[in-house]
């Protein structure tokens, strides 16, 4: 059976889609606007400037927020940035720069249209920030400092003092109190949903369980926004915090709502290396550091070798020993090539045997360069707190002099290798923001749209902000226009009190399981198993064997789960068990998807699928499409696939290029 699916992209050129569309939307008239409620689940960064613009706008929001408070996902530090079109330097960015470089950044797998609205929306971002105080960083001559991210040739990347991400959360967060003290958003911590509700066709609620007591209460709505972020703790190693989770996206998709480019998972190339097998976490350093930092690996395999061994130090291994292979490889972009590429050229070296760690999964990044061209102190300001975060976690100081070889000066570098990040698959939506179900709306890393197969560094910031401020605040009243004429629900409804069944249900039988084996360790399984057979490099081998590993895996979660205390109260190993139910169908729809993709694109690399220099090779004439999985019923079925295609009015799909 073939689905049409209606993506609802305006007519028209691109550069007026967007006019267009808010020109012709339907309005709700201000007093309207107090009768109609939205839920918002999640109070990131695309969440908490959807509760607050919608606060703003009249509408009455319940806003949930998994943690006491309100904070984004992604490692702290991170020092990152946010991406707009401002064009401070006069060194050629635009509008329609930014949406050329996304796209292509994205291989050629984006909605051209969601990416142009983007990039149009961008400079907005950037202005509503400065007026809430976010304390961007600034030239002396009054305009915000910027600099290059991976992936492009120009300077658009706005940095805050400290990590942009927490200070943009901030002014989000701030215009989110001011809602909350004005009595249009009500925002309750320590929640997490567990089921959407739908009534008649229509999202209407939530069933969501309040992390403190235990409970499960009920709560109902004209519609639904779901901000819940990405799914890369799947991989149990990655640089999200450990509360970031899939399962009211999980939800979301059982009840109906596709899910979309699933395989599309970026690897970014700047974290701490894993340590042992003890590391929970793989802590993410700013990508910035590529502006300065040269990556290199020793160009000897005994200097190498002596690496791992620890019997010599990057800083013994003089200048004309050491393979600069970003720069060698991509001489246009070197070190600025997108995070797709940069990591997989990292996979590559250290896959022959060129790793400078005791595990052999490192590179180095080196600022001996522009320390001697800048100096310490301008290095250390460009760079924040970094390199004494880098000190803290790793005892190695890299704004140290280390020695003089021939007169060259060598600072101790540092070590980085590629981890789970961001995703860029997610719950689809149409341009509406709107998912398969009907009043469902996802926005942030949390839908799938904006960037196709992988995306360029601080683009999320970008989108997340973009849905919260400037999007949804106009497509949702599109929907909610008639819904004036619907009275507020009773959670007495039928529908409700099944869905808290359902739920309850589940936590009984997880309960029941008494085995012998923690969450932790079951995670852990789950995080090795899609790393070695569903991470950088993958095969159709791999996948066919990496998901009869995951269904292994689901009958031990089935039969040797152990959770200790009860389910009244605080569990926070019954929270964690929940969780990890819906990352291992995840996991499978993740495999799924990247076994059905017989090509190399973005994220998403098949290793039978390159170019003879070790590029993406993507099969436009095949896979020209977004892949929407439904799901069949029951975790034990493969779901079912159906696809979008994708149209290209304003730009020539090509081979990309960092090369020249």
């Amino acid at each position: 059976m073939t689905k049409i699916i209606d993506s609802k992209i305006p007519e028209g050129p691109i550069a007026e889609k967007w006019t267009n569309y808010k020109a012709h939307q339907k309005l709700v008239n201000p007093a309207n606007k107090r009768r109609l409620d939205i839920i918002v689940v999640g109070t990131g960064l695309a969440g908490a400037s959807a509760a607050a613009s919608l606060g703003e706008m009249g509408f009455r929001v319940f806003n949930f927020c998994i943690q006491d408070s309100p904070r984004r996902a992604h490692s702290i530090a991170a020092q990152g940035g946010i991406n707009a079109a401002k064009n401070y330097q006069n060194d050629g960015d635009s509008v329609y720069r930014l949406f050329y470089d996304t796209v292509k950044g994205g291989d050629y797998r984006a909605r051209e249209a969601n990416v142009y609205r983007l990039a149009e929306v961008s400079n907005n971002i950037i202005d509503q920030c400065v007026a809430q105080g976010v304390p961007f960083a600034r030239e002396y001559g009054g305009t915000l400092a910027n600099r290059s991210f991976g992936g492009a040739q120009v300077s658009r990347t706005f940095y805050a003092k400290g990590q942009t991400g927490q200070q943009l959360l901030l002014g989000a967060y701030s215009a989110l109190s001011r809602q909350v003290g004005a009595g249009t958003v009500k925002l309750y911590t320590r929640y997490e949903m567990e089921e959407i509700v739908i009534v008649d066709g229509r999202a209407r609620g939530i069933i969501a369980k309040n992390l403190v007591t235990g409970k499960l209460e009920r709560f109902a709505a004209h519609a639904v926004v779901i901000a819940t972020g990405g799914y890369g703790n799947t991989y149990f190693l990655s640089t999200n915090a450990m509360a970031c989770n899939c399962t009211a996206a999980m939800a979301c998709y059982r009840k109906g709502a596709w899910f979309a480019n699933p395989a599309y998972v970026q690897i970014h190339p700047t974290c701490i290396p894993v340590h042992g097998d003890k590391q929970s976490k793989l802590t993410l350093m700013s990508e910035s550091l590529r502006n300065d930092g040269r990556i290199w690996v020793p160009k000897k395999l005994e200097d190498a070798k002596a690496l791992q061994a620890g019997t010599k130090k990057g800083s013994d291994i003089p200048e004309e020993d050491r393979d600069y292979y970003l720069e060698r490889r991509y001489p246009a972009f070197g070190n600025l090539v997108p995070r797709d590429v940069a990591s997989r050229a990292a996979k590559e070296r250290c896959d022959h045997g060129f790793g400078v760690n005791n595990t052999g999964l490192a590179v180095f990044l080196d600022f001996s360069e522009s320390i001697e061209r800048l100096g310490i102190d301008v290095v250390r300001q460009r760079y924040g707190n970094l390199f004494d975060m880098y000190e803290e976690i790793t005892d190695v100081n890299p704004g140290e002099l280390a020695k003089e070889i021939n007169g060259v000066k060598y600072y101790n570098p540092m070590m980085i290798y590629p981890a789970i990040h961001y995703t860029m698959g997610g719950i689809w939506v149409d341009y509406e923001l709107q998912t398969s179900i009907k009043g469902l709306f996802a926005i942030g890393e949390c839908n799938f749209s904006d960037h196709g197969a992988n995306r360029l560094g601080a683009s999320a910031l970008m989108q997340g902000l973009a849905d919260g401020y400037f999007v949804l605040p106009y497509t949702i009243q599109n929907y909610l226009a008639d819904q004036i004429t619907v009275p507020r629900f009773s959670t007495d409804l039928p529908e409700f009190a099944e869905a808290e069944k359902a739920v309850q249900d589940k936590i009984d039988h997880l309960m029941n399981i008494k085995g012998k084996k923690s969450v932790d360790s079951i995670h852990k399984e789950l995080g090795r198993v899609m790393w070695e057979y569903v991470g950088m490099g993958r095969t159709a081998e791999g996948l066919k064997t990496g998901l009869a590993k995951l269904k292994d895996i689901r009958m031990e979660f089935e039969t040797e789960l152990f959770i200790p205390g009860s389910k009244e109260g605080l569990n926070v190993e019954l929270d964690k068990a929940f969780r990890l139910n819906d990352f291992i169908t995840m996991g499978e729809l993740i495999a799924y998807d990247a076994l059905n993709r017989n090509e190399s694109c973005g994220g998403h690399f098949r290793e039978e699928y390159q170019t003879e220099e070790g590029e993406a090779k993507r099969d436009d004439e095949n896979f020209f499409y977004v892949a929407c999985w439904e799901y069949q019923g029951s975790d034990d079925k493969a779901p079912v696939l159906y696809k979008e295609p994708l149209v290209y009015e304003a730009i020539k799909v090509q081979t990309r290029n960092y090369k020249s």
